[in-house]
């Protein structure tokens, strides 16, 4: 089975799948600045429900042991983690833009580096401790505490990255004792139930052209991770993983070239030295502990 793998196959669906989460933080920034945050992530999650539902209904062993799992109150958790995560970052997109917003978020890997260690009881070594310190440092270089630069908003997409990370910690840990389909699948049938009790009262009509950017904005949600699953089934996650920083370089083309934002120097600084302390991280964990 592993000699039908195709690993440079596997590298250009992780390219393909960054560039379509980066076009879909595009809609999601224009649309949650006319549209309430939390309607906007409801209907998505619907779209993304009846996805996950699809794909387990077409699984080979049928939909109920597709789905059964015995950590049902972790992927619960899970849910509202990755709800919570999504309607912040996307939130911090409208205070903020793109291009920050990612910038402060790149900092997850690393975020998830140091919750490994508590959660997962793996061993962290000094060198990637190192790793998450130079990361800090980086998103304080971006941050500039203390000069004015950036409002109270800049504590979103930071909050997503920690949610994010805490999200992807606990999905290792169930993916430990049982398949990984259902670690996809709770999150999206969970979640949708939640975000619903949530964003229902902000449900509002819709322009028809905003209705078709929805429309696209959903679309390229089930794209990416469909994109995802097509990478992972030919390549281990370790080996692409670096690939998944060029969604900082797609974002800030997009919000430069869409939105008019600017890269300011502090923030390519401090995104740099994000970057390369992950990718440092990154390069230990396939190095023997």
């Amino acid at each position: 089975m592993t000699s039908s793998r195709n690993p440079t196959l596997g590298i250009w669906l992780m390219v393909a799948a960054v560039a379509t989460f980066a076009a879909q933080d595009a809609f999601a920034k224009h649309l949650a600045g006319t549209y309430s945050t939390q309607m906007i992530i409801m209907i998505r999650y619907w779209v993304f429900a009846g996805f996950v539902t699809l794909l387990a209904l077409r699984r080979p062993e049928g939909l109920r042991a597709a789905v059964r799992s015995t950590r049902l109150r972790t992927h619960l958790v899970r849910s509202c983690l990755l709800v919570a995560e999504i309607c912040l970052i996307v939130w911090g997109y409208t205070q903020i833009g793109l291009i920050n917003s990612l910038a402060i978020f790149s900092v997850c890997p690393l975020l998830i580096v140091a919750l490994s260690g508590p959660i997962l009881g793996e061993r962290i070594s000094w060198q990637r401790w190192a790793a998450v310190a130079a990361g800090l440092v980086g998103v304080l270089v971006i941050l500039r505490p203390g000069m004015g630069v950036f409002s109270w908003a800049a504590i979103l997409p930071l909050a997503a990255a920690f949610m994010f990370a805490l999200y992807s910690v606990l999905t290792r840990l169930t993916t430990r004792v049982e398949p990984t389909f259902p670690a996809f699948f709770w999150p999206g049938v969970i979640g949708a139930g939640l975000i619903t009790a949530v964003g229902l009262p902000s449900l509002t009509p819709m322009l028809p052209r905003d209705a078709g950017l929805l429309a696209v904005y959903c679309g390229l949600s089930i794209l990416s991770h469909w994109l995802l699953l097509k990478c992972y089934e030919q390549v281990e996650a370790a080996r692409v993983q670096p690939y998944a920083y060029l969604q900082l370089v797609f974002v800030t083309i997009i919000g430069m070239t869409v939105y008019g934002e600017v890269l300011e120097l502090p923030v390519a600084v401090g995104s740099a030295i994000v970057v390369a302390a992950g990718l440092y991280a990154l390069s230990l964990e396939r190095k023997p502990a």
